[in-house]
């Protein structure tokens, strides 16, 4: 988004200022290309979002505002282009990643060919969350082919299935579902944003999956256990992943995973985990250490 927009002229280094709306992952992504390239970054993003997002676009050189929990990211949005409205007139700019063309262009242009790659064409269903909606249009335009942005089709038959939160499903009430069970604030950060994204292109989802924070964070728990240390949008994934599996007997089915669980040790789902390792204490050592010296009553402790 960065690279088109400073192609098209419309940004400059050490002159403006990226304003943008994020619930984290593309924040800490914009973050890091705004250093390097020289740009003033301002994120906005709802309360809710982890410390250790926070500090990661902090550490970063970013600026971070926090907006009410209970507007999501249109309050964070609303936000963002208030911080522009009071910016010198052509300093302030929003990459708009919720609508911007070329955040799903550069997953028709990364993303999409190295699945086709990596499976060697084998691909028969695709399991995405939605963020922006970015990675399952970019992906699924490549593989099933777009004439709009010439992209012949490679397996037009490719079954997508787009994942949302179960207790915020906006996609799935866009393609005429009904809703599941009580609506509003959910646990599952990265997803689910309180709107339907400009970029996600509903026509190419063949199946929504609605997922509830309670499942996200079971499976998640589960993926830790089996050595893959992700986040809670990554459990939201898997498990709707893994039901379609179940469905579908004999197909290859790829899921993404995009998120890291070091960025959630602040979340909710950890709270015991963080209470017990708060809990730990020293512990006295073996012979020949004086245990007395590290502030234990007695030679042994």
């Amino acid at each position: 988004m960065i690279d088109e927009a400073e192609k098209q002229g419309l940004i400059e280094p050490g002159k403006s200022v990226l304003v943008e709306p994020t619930s984290g992952n593309t924040g800490i992504a914009l973050a890091f290309i705004a250093r390097e390239r020289g740009y003033r970054c301002i994120l906005t993003m709802p309360e809710t979002m982890s410390i250790e997002r926070r500090l990661m676009l902090l550490a970063l050189g970013a600026e971070v505002v926090l907006t009410p929990k209970e507007t999501a990211v249109p309050g964070a949005l609303a936000k963002a282009q208030e911080i522009v409205a009071g910016l010198p007139d052509g300093v302030g700019y929003m990459l708009q990643q919720f609508e911007n063309p070329a955040n799903a262009k550069i997953h028709r242009e990364s993303t999409g060919p190295e699945i086709w790659r990596d499976t060697e064409g084998q691909i028969d269903i695709l399991v995405s969350g939605v963020g922006t909606g970015g990675t399952v249009t970019g992906i699924s335009q490549y593989i099933k082919g777009s004439k709009e942005h010439n992209c012949p089709p490679l397996k037009s038959d490719l079954y997508t299935v787009a994942v949302e939160p179960m207790e915020q499903m906006l996609i799935t009430a866009a393609k005429g579902g009904d809703k599941i069970g009580p609506q509003g604030p959910h646990r599952i950060q990265g997803m689910g944003a309180g709107l339907v994204p400009k970029v996600l292109d509903l026509d190419l989802l063949d199946e929504v999956v609605p997922v509830h924070s309670d499942d996200a964070q079971t499976m998640t728990s589960n993926l830790w256990l089996t050595g893959l240390p992700v986040g809670v949008s990554s459990g939201a994934i898997v498990s709707a992943a893994v039901d379609v599996c179940r469905r579908s007997p004999g197909k290859m089915v790829v899921a993404i995973i995009p998120s890291f669980g070091e960025r959630y040790f602040t979340h909710p789902m950890y709270a015991q985990l963080k209470e017990k390792a708060d809990g730990l204490t020293k512990q006295p050592l073996p012979e020949p250490f004086d245990n007395t010296e590290y502030g234990f009553p007695t030679p042994r402790g």
